[in-house]
């Protein structure tokens, strides 16, 4: 199973909180994110052929957890307290996922 298809997002994410995307991004097909999780999940279901599949939420949280946050991370020039405030998590937090992940 490809990281492509095993990705998952807060069914509370609302698009209108993400900043514009830059002129040059504009030739990429903008597609929600919800758009892309509804489409990977149906196809990833779509692929099992029978086989039977348990835990699927933790499955999907470690694939979309680990590239969320070091792209955060990236972006906040490892600056945990920045990164903790971004996320809306506890310091504390992130480094017990950041140590999770290998990225601490």
């Amino acid at each position: 199973m490809s990281s492509a298809e095993t990705i998952v997002l807060d069914s509370n994410f609302n698009q209108q909180d993400v900043p514009a995307v830059s002129a040059a991004n504009e030739n990429v097909q903008e597609q929600s994110l919800r758009s892309s999780v509804e489409s990977t999940m149906e196809n990833y279901f779509r692929h099992l052929d029978g086989q039977a599949v348990t835990d699927v939420y933790d499955m999907v949280l470690q694939e979309i957890e680990a590239p969320l946050l070091e792209i955060v991370m990236k972006n906040t020039r490892q600056n945990q307290t920045k990164a903790a405030e971004l996320l809306g998590l506890n310091r504390g937090t992130l480094r017990k996922k950041l140590k999770r992940y290998s990225l601490l």
